[in-house]
């Protein structure tokens, strides 16, 4: 099998990372070669932009209000969360960037390296975004009662659908 399809052993705290990740939608790739191409495909159809870029940004505001709800967030907390809500819209805003200017060339029109090198500015974006979540959510988590952590806890250990996050 080559090296790059190997599955890899990840330690509890690097998948933890992955389902924060997940979870918050610090960026809303999954895998980002795949995504670029869905994203080309998607700027060929007849879907508006600006429709795209509106149904996003409700996704993003739905987990915003999702994820507030999950972590049971206080009045007194409500500074804390709203700087992890606004990195959770510049994560989104910098990633909606990005693809749009990778829609400028068609995935069957790129060579291998321009689509490895797409895939390597989606992730510099996604660890951008995940280091730029991580700061304000550490700010908000230090502020959480003992039980609030514990629920934090367990809504980071699952992803959005309610199944347990995946562990090495």
């Amino acid at each position: 099998m080559p090296y790059f399809t190997q599955t890899l052993a990840a330690p509890a705290p690097f998948a933890r990372s992955v389902a924060i990740a997940a979870l918050l939608g610090a960026t809303m790739l999954a895998t980002p070669l795949t995504a670029t191409r869905a994203l080309a495909q998607a700027a060929t159809t007849e879907t508006p932009v600006a429709a795209t870029a509106q149904t996003k940004g409700e996704t993003v505001e739905q987990r915003i209000a999702e994820l507030h709800t999950s972590l049971k967030i206080t009045s007194n907390e409500e500074t804390q969360w709203n700087a992890v809500a606004q990195a959770m819209r510049e994560n989104a805003a910098a990633m909606d960037t990005l693809i749009a200017a990778n829609r400028t060339t068609a995935p069957q029109n790129m060579t291998a390296l321009e689509d490895m090198e797409t895939y390597q500015k989606f992730a510099e974006a996604h660890v951008a975004g995940l280091k730029n979540l991580s700061s304000a959510f550490s700010t908000l988590y230090d502020a959480m009662t003992d039980a609030q952590k514990k629920n934090a806890d367990v809504v980071f250990r699952t992803t959005g659908n309610g199944t347990p996050a995946a562990r090495s």
